[in-house]
């Protein structure tokens, strides 16, 4: 039997491939499926099933393109209702993949038909259990999810229903079982969740928060809904295309590979509607762009970041890419649903400015700087997350967290000076071109964030682990 975990780090997903002779099944993979296509080639495996662990809302399952790709089934756990062929498992429901044996256990709680799947190898033994969002490492799925496409069910009831499930369901496993969770850290489906990826079940009944073995339902329910923010708006939009089905990634690339000369390029974003997305890195970005383009680069959490930032997931596209990233970018953009690019800026950049075209700046300076300006009280707005800004931060700034920039472009001054930055610059500059393209034109953005305020001596207040702002 081979298990593998399949990680995406942008998106801090985890798919996983199984395959025992001859026969082989994903877990959850993304809208991209030839990966795993080819992975089964290497063993000369044949896709049986594609197992899902739920609903998912940060991302857009590649499960239709690949069941039909490979003539796979799909599986999903009790109450799923998918608007497409598929099996609804029952709990304990045994599926033989070559000599291996996968059990269906049922585990509401962060969705109604949320499930995990138990691995049992050729001999028997109770090998892991693949978790989806019902069990991460250091933390639960959040269970505020699914009311956004079920009105009638509160937070407060699933809640109590993943209490149920984690008790009744996995912490009477083995504790030798390997942990195999859909997330790992820097997911919005969970707040605490760890760097690490797998864990023995053993291990997280010791150290998990949520699997206290004297917890009641109540103190459950009120410790895992205590600082949770609200989900990217994106995520309902997921649930529901992955419950109704979606368009065949092969024909959004289809569509959306296309490369605009640079008087094509002027001449189509002309319209209002469109969105010119701009993925290159920040440092670039800060040096010449097309006047109005927004930042999202794609050497960071780019998808997360265009569902943040961008709440409509049909919205056009236009991009602006380092030559040779569109089709990434294209990728990368519909793992979240977004299928509505329609081409780019052949030659990118370098194309736009070698015909003489006006492009735009942002000033960027050091730490350093800032801390020399310091004496003179400038304004200063920091974008990271509260919880982050809540843990330390500079002296007399404001926080203005990034995704909520929008409703909040009131706040910072037309009329005065002032300063942006992040924890790295990454999201600093996304919040500079959203600036830039509302009209704002008397600010600086300070180059390597928090990361380089520390090493200087800009006053700071006291540091506070951030799982304690929980």
């Amino acid at each position: 039997m081979k298990l593998e975990q399949i990680y995406t780090g942008c998106i801090a997903h985890a798919a996983y491939y199984l395959e025992s002779n001859g026969e082989a099944a994903i877990f959850d993979p993304l809208r991209e499926v030839e990966p795993y296509i080819d992975r089964a080639k290497i063993d000369n495996a044949k896709i049986k099933y594609v197992f899902e662990t739920h609903f998912h809302a940060d991302f857009v399952s590649g499960h239709l393109d690949l069941a039909k790709k490979a003539g796979a089934i799909i599986v999903y756990g009790p109450t799923a209702k998918p608007g497409f062929q598929a099996m609804v498992g029952e709990d304990g429901q045994l599926f033989k993949v070559g000599d291996c044996t996968v059990k269906l256990i049922h585990t509401p709680g962060h969705t109604l038909e949320s499930t995990t799947y138990l691995i049992i190898d050729e001999k028997g033994i109770e090998h892991g259990i693949i978790t989806g969002d019902t069990l991460f490492i250091g933390d639960v799925g959040r269970p505020d999810l699914a009311q956004h496409v079920i009105a009638e069910l509160t937070q407060e009831k699933l809640a109590g229903m993943l209490y149920d499930s984690l008790r009744e369901k996995i912490m009477p496993l083995s504790d030798e079982l390997i942990v195999y969770p859909n997330h790992g850290a820097g997911s919005a489906c969970g707040k605490k969740m760890s760097k690490e990826t797998t864990d023995t079940l053993g291990h997280q009944k010791k150290v998990n928060y949520a699997l206290r073995p004297e917890m009641t339902k109540d103190e459950f329910i009120k410790e895992l809904l205590s600082g949770l923010t609200a989900p990217p708006g994106y995520f309902p939009q997921n649930v529901l295309l992955n419950i109704k089905g979606y368009e065949s990634l092969d024909e959004v690339l289809e569509r959306a590979k296309k490369g605009y000369s640079v008087s094509e390029f002027k001449e189509i974003m002309k319209d209002p509607s469109l969105v010119i997305l701009d993925t290159r890195d920040a440092e670039e970005f800060s040096q010449g762009f097309i006047t109005g383009s927004i930042n999202i680069g794609l050497n960071g959490n780019f998808a997360q970041w265009v569902g943040e930032m961008i709440s409509d997931i049909k919205q056009k596209f236009l991009l602006i890419t380092d030559p040779g990233k569109e089709q990434e970018a294209l990728i990368r953009l519909s793992r979240v649903g977004y299928d509505y690019a329609i081409g780019y800026l052949e030659g990118g950049i370098q194309a736009w400015c070698a015909e003489g075209n006006d492009i735009d700046t942002i000033e960027r300076i050091s730490a350093s700087v800032l801390m020399s300006e310091y004496h003179s009280d400038p304004i200063i707005f920091d974008v990271r997350k509260r919880s982050e800004f809540d843990s330390e931060h500079i002296i007399n700034a404001k926080n203005i967290p990034l995704n909520e920039i929008y409703k909040r472009l009131e706040e910072f001054p037309m009329d005065r000076a002032f300063v942006i930055h992040c924890a790295g610059g990454y999201r600093s500059m996304i919040a500079a071109s959203i600036l830039k393209s509302k009209g704002f034109e008397n600010f600086r953005e300070v180059r390597g964030g928090m990361t380089e305020i520390r090493k200087t001596a800009l006053p700071l207040t006291e540091y506070v682990c951030p799982t304690t702002l929980l």
